[in-house]
């Protein structure tokens, strides 16, 4: 089968597609063929090795020191479940499905296995492959940082980076909530962040979102800390109000879920919120998926498709 092998970590160049041997599923295990995948900024960090002193041991403890233990990275995928282990009883060949592979990677390749229990349900009946891949990243990020703030209905939320996975996912589940939502973002952003739901959308080089005194029971970060300098979000708070950013811990397998993906799918199919995509590319073009998401200003999601048919660049 194909698959984009992380030779080892650097620039997009890195990533080869190579041939290599097409898993067999476990007893536990199915095996799917990959339709869709996506490029999200943990593959790019993963990929680039490039991390902070502070983290620099443990991740490569973890992933390895000088290339990934786990050659093929990707996390996400779509696709049609083509074998079954013995012991399998929730799935059937022929199931189209979805899934968030988390540390395990993996989905930058025509196959792969996983077991049942996994983070892996069946797409949204209303989805294609593609849209179905662009909602496990920020889709289970978002709803996991939201419900951990015990969002309320009428409350006001400031979503800042409204426009990226993990920002277009938290505008439309905070809505869902039955939130008052702003949203933060660069000025070609706009119109697509007020089109998700959003109330009132700032452009993020404005200063009048961080003017507004205690006017938000929670912001939540979905860029990170260290790309929204120069933003007192303090100041924007109200006096018992909440911040939380995706810089705060790993949620890990709190996140990544069965019951997360089977909400998201729900969400979907109810029409309550819609998968954004940015781009889409071929297998073959996955050095240029890189490159872009390297950038740091994508729309929503970046989409790797296996089907020749499927791949869409637009520039």
């Amino acid at each position: 089968m194909k698959a984009v092998i992380c030779t080892k970590y650097g620039s997009p160049e890195v990533l080869q597609l190579q041939d290599v041997e097409k898993p067999i599923p476990k007893h536990n295990e199915v095996l799917i063929k990959i339709i869709a995948s996506n490029v999200t900024a943990s593959d790019c960090i993963v990929r680039s090795g490039k991390v902070s002193l502070l983290y620099w041991i443990p991740m490569r403890l973890a992933l390895g020191f000088t290339r990934p233990r786990q050659p093929i990275l990707g996390q996400i995928l779509s696709g049609i479940v083509e074998g079954l282990g013995k012991d399998v009883k929730d799935f059937e060949i022929g199931d189209k499905v979805f899934a968030h592979t988390f540390m395990k990677f993996g989905t930058y390749a025509e196959y792969i296995c996983l077991p049942e229990s996994s983070a892996l349900t069946n797409m949204p009946e209303n989805s294609t492959f593609e849209e179905a891949a662009s909602i496990p990243f920020g889709g289970t990020l978002a709803l996991f940082f939201l419900k951990k703030a015990q969002i309320k209905k009428g409350q006001n939320v400031l979503i800042y980076g409204a426009s990226g996975a993990v920002g277009t996912a938290a505008v439309q589940i905070a809505k869902n909530y039955g939130a008052i939502v702003d949203g933060v973002c660069s000025s070609t952003n706009l119109k697509l962040v007020k089109a998700l739901g959003a109330d009132i959308v700032f452009d993020y080089t404005s200063k009048d979102f961080r003017l507004d005194d205690g006017k938000y029971d929670l912001i939540f970060d979905a860029v990170g800390k260290k790309k929204s300098k120069g933003f007192n979000y303090k100041n924007a708070l109200m006096a018992n109000g909440k911040f939380l950013s995706v810089d705060n811990g790993n949620p890990g397998k709190k996140a990544v879920c069965k019951e997360n993906l089977n909400i998201l799918k729900d969400l979907v199919e109810s029409k309550r919120i819609k998968p954004v995509i940015d781009r889409k590319y071929s297998i073959e073009q996955i050095v240029e998926a890189h490159r872009y998401v390297d950038k740091g200003h994508k729309k929503g999601n970046v989409i790797i498709s296996f089907s020749d048919d499927s791949a869409d660049v637009s520039h």
